[in-house]
């Protein structure tokens, strides 16, 4: 009965709420950068530094918690990282200097993270969904982490200025605290005695690594954390600069977060009709072009909605594609790890994007040389993914027949 009870469905619900929670919490830490840098004398750079190493961690971290979940479940993971996630937000309430907000909202959040987000949810819904409902699965998990930046993002404002940042950030944490009991529905019995694999862990990672494609898709994916975290963190900050209301920052992200549920979940059902790798392609260059319009045109505050939107659109879509392409070449038994080792590298570019817009705006007062870097970057993870060989390996096909 209790196999029965723990139906697709139910995982599927509960992995979105997961993520719901986990993103929506995470796609506001922007709006803290201005009231928390305000209140404690520090420049721009502290706080990104923070939220950089916060995505630096979470990709370090990745692999390591996804191999955990691929080899004995994903359960106690996923619970461990609510846990982690809890004490991060709660800490960084009462952070008073630059290196507590790095240790809280930087690496216990960054560690929250790695063990509550795609990686591990994708893991087990890769496993529990077949392969022709498998991409659209992870795009519909994607696009509840949507649902909870426009869901949660809006919340987070309304709550910074009723009731103080402080105070903002313990109310997120009770709510990230409802991640643990959902943990349990996602826990793998069948996994907890980690002996069920045939193939060795090394040699799965053998055999990433002699794959041209893991590569290009790896370095692809760098640019997709550049680009998104550089825009989550300082675009709102970027509109204040240029006398647009505060506001103006927030709808923004909510809009973002709105359309990107769309995008994630017309990004599954494409990837189960389409080339995955030419979807990517498509994605990584329409945003340099959205870029470079949204900068050529006056800034007003109808100018950066429609920007916004259209980023959104964009945003996670290449998460389940990536995620698909995996699964697709290199199967399901090592998702988590493989999917992590692959994040690693967007959580780099995450880092860079974070800090590197903190950075070159405090030495040169704007953002102009950072949004020119992401325009080109995009244009580059176009190249990379094009080449992609996206077939199952001889291993792969063996067994799904």
């Amino acid at each position: 009965m209790a196999r029965n009870w723990r139906s697709p469905t139910v995982v599927l619900v509960c992995g979105g709420l997961i993520m719901t929670l986990a993103m929506g919490a995470r796609h506001g830490f922007g709006l803290f950068l201005q009231p928390m840098s305000t209140a404690h004398g520090w420049g721009r750079e502290t706080f990104a530094f923070a939220l950089a190493l916060q995505n630096l961690m979470w990709g370090v971290a990745q692999p390591f918690t996804g191999l955990i979940a691929d080899r004995y479940g994903a359960g106690r993971v996923l619970f461990a990282g609510a846990v982690l996630y809890v004490v991060g937000l709660v800490w960084m309430a009462y952070a008073g200097s630059g290196t507590e907000l790095a240790l809280s909202s930087g690496v216990l959040i960054g560690l929250g993270l790695s063990g509550t987000t795609f990686s591990i949810v994708y893991g087990v819904l890769g496993r529990i969904y077949p392969p022709e409902k498998r991409s659209m699965a992870l795009g519909i998990a994607g696009a509840a982490g949507s649902f909870g930046q426009f869901a949660m993002l809006p919340a987070t404002q309304a709550l910074i200025t009723g009731i103080g940042w402080l105070e903002a950030l313990l109310v997120l944490a009770a709510a990230a605290a409802l991640m643990a009991p959902l943990a349990a529905v996602l826990a793998e019995p069948e996994r907890a005695d980690g002996g069920h694999h045939k193939q060795p862990v090394r040699a799965a990672i053998r055999e990433a690594a002699a794959h041209k494609g893991f590569w290009l898709l790896t370095f692809g994916y760098f640019v997709c954390g550049f680009q998104v975290v550089f825009i989550g963190v300082h675009l709102p900050a970027y509109l204040a600069d240029h006398g647009l209301p505060g506001n103006v920052g927030v709808m923004c992200l909510a809009l973002i977060g709105f359309f990107n549920i769309i995008g994630t979940y017309s990004a599954g059902w494409l990837g189960q009709r389409h080339s995955k790798k030419h979807l990517l392609a498509f994605i990584y260059v329409a945003r340099s072009v959205i870029i470079a319009v949204f900068l050529a045109l006056p800034l007003t505050p109808m100018s950066a909605y429609l920007f916004a939107a259209a980023m959104g659109l964009l945003w996670l879509a290449t998460v389940p594609l990536t995620n698909g392409i995996v699964a697709q070449v290199f199967g399901v038994h090592y998702l988590s790890m493989l999917g992590g080792f692959v994040f690693f590298s967007h959580q780099i570019g995450s880092f860079l994007g974070a800090w590197m817009g903190g950075v070159l705006f405090d030495r040169t007062g704007a953002y102009d040389l950072v949004w020119g870097i992401s325009i080109f970057l995009g244009v580059v993870a176009m190249a990379l993914n094009l080449p992609i060989d996206q077939r199952p390996l001889a291993r792969t096909a063996a067994a799904a027949a």
